[in-house]
């Protein structure tokens, strides 16, 4: 009845720490490494880190081939695993225990000077390395990674997460010695201390790559985010250099995180990368959309068309097409389009000058936000003075659309846009479009956010839940003195049988 040859993997068994520490299940880590050429497992000179050990599966699998790899160059086990451990295979943990669980894997002991260690070492860490270190503290933030002096001044006793491979201005110095091969999945975030989830973490996974950059390997193999395709806080200089680094050969991109880390969801999606330092050409570019096949195409990340990464190819023939004259995101405001906080509803005692009330009273307008905490929020009316309106005054009195600053990343359609008329504001929850001189160029500017193709085209410039002006960079304006339809806009611009198949398939029906 059991199989007892069965014997599993305790690195697939492990939970992962948070979203910002991601283990890699060895599968995974197995697909990445077959990105390398296979001569370099038959070579003894080749070297190999993970400057991010977490579970040390890189490290272990890479040694697995090794062994396999250089048998015939040095026949006797134990020589060559020697070999191997101490001339080829090193890395840097990125906490105390990750340290332990890493040797743990490498060594098959937590210190690498035990008897019971597969190779000797004169010091416990061997060839892992962890040093509990402290960020560099300039203006409240670490002068190294960013992170927020009030979050990460901890003392001595609690773990700083002041990574060792990016708080350095020279990481060479951390081995001194050349590596052929830098592989790993770095941490992706660090939390700021926001007072909401659209603005609680900053990304760090950059950090990592340009690190790693520094160090002049041969070979670059990372997993990390597909944020950084569209830019966002912290990653709009990283996404330029992405674009117009054409030693990047493969890229491997997953719409969905889950396919990579099972049950771990990832908003926009994650990747993985070869960066070879010989490559000076066109990216090989897998593209994994949610539920469907794969689609590869050689490609140049970097456009003439479009600030950001497309990820599916399908898109670019309609967005080419698209792109003339002027864009919709002109008339979306920025965020905070009168100043109002989002938790106005909340915390209705921080704004006790504003005299929230959910009745009209003179000199009152209409203001529309959300009660509740994420996951539980609804959208709510009050009605609050006037006079609190520091921003945007004249927009008060016209007729205008609500859009939610934030939905799912892989959501078609938005949730219903609202029509704020006449003396009625909104919190920071929204976004504004327009305002319109009059309520029919209103209704018919709704009518055209309810088609497929701006539905459709919109999601197109998302790569996570957060919406900004940039998010609708790739929807044309139309003329709103009359209403439009999916047909006229269609054959307006062109689109083929083909195109417009393509847009209706991706079409979901609204929940």
């Amino acid at each position: 009845m059991l199989n007892h040859d069965y014997n599993p993997d305790v690195l697939n068994c492990l939970a992962n720490l948070s979203n910002d520490e991601v283990f890699t299940p060895p599968v995974l880590a197995n697909r990445m490494i077959d990105l390398l050429p296979e001569e370099l497992f038959h070579n003894p000179k080749t070297t190999f880190l993970d400057p991010f050990c977490k579970s040390g599966v890189f490290l272990r699998e890479i040694v697995k081939r090794l062994d396999v790899g250089l048998q015939e160059i040095i026949p006797d086990r134990q020589e060559r695993i020697d070999h191997i451990l101490h001339k080829q295979v090193f890395g840097i943990a990125i906490t105390e225990l990750t340290s332990y669980l890493s040797r743990r894997s490498v060594y098959c002991s937590k210190t690498a000077d035990s008897e019971y260690s597969v190779s000797h070492f004169d010091k416990p860490e061997g060839n892992i390395k962890y040093h509990a270190l402290h960020h560099t503290w300039e203006n409240g933030k670490c002068k190294y990674c960013g992170a927020s002096q009030s979050v990460y001044d901890r003392g001595d006793d609690a773990e700083q997460y002041a990574y060792q491979f990016i708080h350095t201005d020279n990481p060479k110095t951390l081995f001194n010695m050349k590596f052929d091969v830098i592989i790993g999945n770095p941490p992706y975030q660090l939390s700021d201390g926001g007072n909401s989830a659209s603005d609680a973490a900053m990304p760090i996974y950059n950090k990592f790559v340009e690190q790693a950059k520094k160090l002049s390997p041969k070979y670059l193999i990372m997993i990390i985010p597909s944020k950084w395709m569209v830019g966002g806080r912290g990653l709009q200089s990283f996404k330029n250099l992405m674009k117009d680094d054409l030693r990047i050969k493969e890229i491997f991109d997953f719409e969905d995180s889950s396919e990579c880390f099972n049950g771990v969801h990832l908003d926009g999606g994650v990747c993985y990368f070869l960066w070879d330092k010989n490559h000076n050409n066109k990216v090989k570019y897998t593209y994994k959309p949610k539920n469907a096949d794969c689609l590869t195409i050689e490609r140049y990340l970097k456009s003439d068309y479009s600030d950001i990464v497309i990820r599916d190819y399908r898109r670019e023939s309609i967005i080419r097409k698209v792109l003339c004259g002027e864009r919709f995101k002109e008339i979306v405001s920025a965020r905070k389009p009168f100043n109002i906080g989002t938790d106005l509803f909340n915390n209705p005692e921080r704004y006790m000058g504003f005299n929230l009330n959910d009745m009209f009273f003179k000199g009152s307008v209409k203001i529309f936000g959300v009660k509740g905490n994420k996951g539980g929020s609804k959208r709510i009316e009050g009605f609050i003075n006037e006079n609190v309106v520091t921003k945007n005054k004249n927009w008060v009195g016209k007729y205008k659309l609500l859009i939610s600053k934030a939905y799912s990343s892989d959501a078609i359609n938005p949730p219903q846009l609202i029509v704020s008329e006449p003396n009625s504001i909104c919190t920071e929850t929204f976004l504004v479009i327009g305002p319109f001189e009059n309520k029919e160029e209103c209704f018919n500017c709704l009518r055209y956010t309810n088609t497929n193709f701006f539905k459709v085209l919109l999601f197109f410039g998302r790569g996570t839940m957060q919406v900004s002006q940039d998010v609708f960079r790739f929807v044309p304006m139309q003329d709103f003195s009359h209403p439009w339809t999916d047909e006229m806009l269609y054959k307006k611009y062109g689109l083929t049988e083909e195109e417009i198949a393509f847009i209706e398939s991706m079409i979901k029906p609204m929940e």
